[in-house]
């Protein structure tokens, strides 16, 4: 029983070590590949990524303090009104700081999830789609991408292929969110 918080804090010198290498590593590999700005992502996963970036942050903050707390103990002095006698003090410091360490891994894994959740959101989500174009030309309405101008003429990527429109028949040019279904 006396051995019982110098093992258990040993231990939680362990995993805070173990647990920041595997978080390093992890964010080693988030740098490697993929978007680096989730900009260019549709809006709905942008802003998944970054509720997933503030959990994880939030979640890896609890992590971190619980892991210092089992290794290094509480940062406070008890009263005389509160003090146990040395075994059964022991007995409970110990105990605590192995709670405070078994909530420090899980906190530290959820953390490391959150995380591969952002990255894999990050490089999987679906681009934000290029801005379309609703342009009113005579007898007709051409709605897609512009892919290219060149020479008074604008290449426009359609539903139903490529349309080329002359600038100068242009009667009225709009951005929209998204061409409409015909």
């Amino acid at each position: 029983m006396r051995e019982e918080v110098p093992r258990v804090r040993e231990a939680a010198l362990a995993w805070r070590n173990g647990l920041a290498a595997l978080l390093a590593a992890l964010l080693g590999f988030g740098l490697i590949k993929g978007r680096s700005d989730i900009s260019q992502l549709e809006r709905g996963w942008a802003v998944g990524v970054g509720w997933l970036l503030l959990l994880s942050l939030l979640v890896g903050t609890v992590g971190a303090l619980a892991l210092l707390h089992a290794a290094h103990g509480r940062p406070r002095v008890i009263s005389l009104d509160e003090a146990l006698p040395f075994p059964l003090a022991d007995h409970d410091e110990a105990r605590r700081a192995a709670g405070q360490l078994r909530l420090g891994i899980v906190m530290t894994l959820a953390c490391t999830a959150l995380l591969v959740g952002a990255v894999a959101a990050t490089w999987y989500g679906p681009e934000k789609g290029a801005a379309q174009l609703r342009i009113s030309i005579p007898g007709s309405v051409v709605c897609g991408t512009v892919e290219e101008v060149e020479g008074g003429v604008a290449r426009v990527k359609t539903d139903d292929g490529v349309v080329l429109v002359r600038l100068s028949t242009v009667r009225s040019m709009a951005a929209v969110a998204s061409c409409p279904k015909v």
